[in-house]
């Protein structure tokens, strides 16, 4: 059994639905403290029970009084199972949400500081009240804001940052995974097809992220621009917990031929307006198509996915490692998830140590330095 690291006060509680991420984190922070990984551990050993009538207990098996404790979960891990009146169940959002506030009250107020590390944001997609409806995630802020230990909450590319305004006293940081995928995507695709590019929004709530993307190619070897799609809704009928989609018009130079379009977003839930999207594009001539997403839910399977990969109509997808992907849709070609375990023990170990952030948080000028060191290796290689 591996050794807690006595010097230290960082601790890391992994949940199950977050295990693969967490165990990555831990070694990363262990090389980064000079600590054989095969001997010690920073996680701190716990018991997750779901009972038969439904509810759960967070036992932790060894002291956290005096140390900066950050809990790790996944709340879009859907792979794990409990039994409950004779039924087997997936856990949801709403079980792992509520076994990540079992586990705060666990630590019975012992520990020094209290830290959520929580990628996915819980309820983080209905971020504005539009009728008689409760803002879930504000709530569970607000909550966990008010417990005197917390003193910071972690999440990564959060829906709408705007949710902050929910809290007052614990730090509120949201992370971008956008390097990290720019590094694989660059390093994946070659120099004629990165040369001509356009940057699409594929609804209104994504210009800006499409606008970081756009001005991550800010580069003499790229010619840039942007475009973006507009959604006209039925209002009048609410399918599947969302309005469904009349039709995609979109805003930006007819023309696309021979250019490669990046679609960028948050998240990919079904996948069904990102089809309409491929489709809209693909009429205007764009040679290929590559999507860029933190978030790669799949909630509808990745059938379509490999349907639309196999018939060329896009060339690859770009997600994270932040939240659950089943093992067996990692092996298909056109998907690449990113590994972000090295971001997070970087925000682990800055926050812990009150370090800075601001070069986490803002380095815009990465991709640029990637795009050009790809573009004079393949000048170079040109001459010879």
């Amino acid at each position: 059994m591996k050794k807690q690291v006595e010097c230290e006060r960082l601790r890391l509680m992994v949940f199950e639905s977050a295990f693969d991420l967490g165990n990555d984190i831990d070694h990363l922070l262990l090389k980064r403290y000079g600590y054989d990984d095969q001997k010690y551990t920073f996680i701190i050993p716990i018991k997750e029970n779901f009972f038969e009538d439904g509810h759960l207990k967070v036992e932790i098996e060894e002291t956290v009084r005096g140390k900066d404790l950050f809990l790790l979960t996944d709340i879009g891990n859907y792979s794990l199972t409990y039994n409950m009146h004779g039924f087997t169940n997936h856990t949801s959002p709403n079980d792992l949400m509520m076994q990540l506030k079992d586990g705060i009250g666990a630590c019975n107020s012992h520990a020094k500081y209290i830290n959520v590390v929580m990628p996915l944001l819980y309820a983080g997609r209905q971020h504005r009240r539009i009728s008689r409806e409760n803002l879930m995630c504000g709530m569970i802020l607000r909550e966990l804001d008010q417990n005197r230990k917390m003193k910071s909450f972690i999440t990564f590319d959060a829906h709408d940052q705007g949710v902050e305004h929910s809290i007052h006293n614990m730090e509120f940081d949201n992370f971008f995974a956008t390097n990290i995928i720019l590094e694989n995507l660059i390093h994946d695709v070659d120099c004629s097809t990165l040369e001509n590019l356009v940057f699409v929004a594929p609804d209104n709530g994504a210009t800006g992220r499409r606008n970081v993307y756009l001005n991550s190619f800010n580069s003499s070897f790229i010619h840039r621009e942007a475009g973006s799609f507009v959604k006209q809704r039925d209002y009048n009928h609410f399918v599947d917990g969302k309005y469904p989609i009349l039709s995609h018009d979109y805003c930006g130079n007819e023309d696309l031929k021979g250019k490669t379009a990046i679609i960028s977003d948050d998240m990919i839930s079904s996948g069904n307006s990102m089809f309409d999207v491929i489709d809209e594009l693909k009429k205007r001539g764009t040679k290929k198509i590559y999507l860029a997403t933190t978030y790669a839910l799949f909630t509808k399977g990745i059938d379509k996915f490999r349907e639309y990969y196999e018939q060329e109509k896009f060339d690859g997808l770009y997600t994270t490692n932040l939240s659950y992907i089943p093992f067996e849709y990692q092996q298909e070609k056109w998907l690449h998830v990113c590994d972000c375990a090295p971001l997070v023990s970087d925000v682990i170990y800055n926050i812990h140590n009150d370090l800075s952030i601001s070069s986490i948080l803002r380095d815009r000028s990465y991709p640029v330095k990637l795009l050009e060191k790809k573009f004079s290796s393949c000048s170079h290689t040109d001459k010879n």
